[in-house]
């Protein structure tokens, strides 16, 4: 597998600042950085990005995952290992990246969850990172980036 261009933060990289902040950003809202993790690799896992699932993994298992619960996270509803607020989190992580869909793409039932489990600042966190996440997956997927290169 070759890439087809260069990263595309190599090829622009006055893009990649913004893009970091909003990453970081994302992290300040008071949701658990496990829980982030989770929400990387399940979008990134959605969209096919194989360079975003393996530096998720990885960002992941640096963070303190169990192997048990990053070999789950794409079958997340049918095992024990995650917390209702994390199920919340997946499920409109789920949601807000498959917008396409359903005719009402953040159904009620799933943001309702979310709001559950989380205030106002971290449904702004966890929207942040789905967003930003799904933008990496689309600028690592269609360029071909490989999985693991340029770490």
């Amino acid at each position: 597998m070759q890439a087809r261009i260069s990263n595309p933060a190599d090829v622009i990289p006055e893009a990649m600042q913004p893009v970091l902040d909003l990453l970081k950003a994302a992290r300040t809202g008071g949701v658990p950085s496990a829980t982030l993790e989770l929400v990387h690799l399940r979008a990134s896992q959605i969209n096919g990005c194989s360079y975003c699932v393996v530096a998720g993994t990885q960002s992941a298992r640096k963070a303190g995952e169990t192997e048990e619960r990053l070999a789950a996270v794409a079958a997340w509803r049918e095992t024990p290992y995650f917390t209702d607020a994390e199920r919340a989190a997946l499920a409109l992580t789920e949601a807000a990246t498959r917008l396409a869909d359903r005719s009402d793409p953040v159904p009620d039932d799933v943001w309702n969850a979310a709001a559950e489990h989380y205030d106002e600042k971290q449904l702004a966190s966890l929207t942040l990172m789905i967003g930003v996440t799904n933008m990496f997956n689309r600028f690592n997927a269609t360029t071909r980036q490989i999985a693991g290169a340029g770490w």
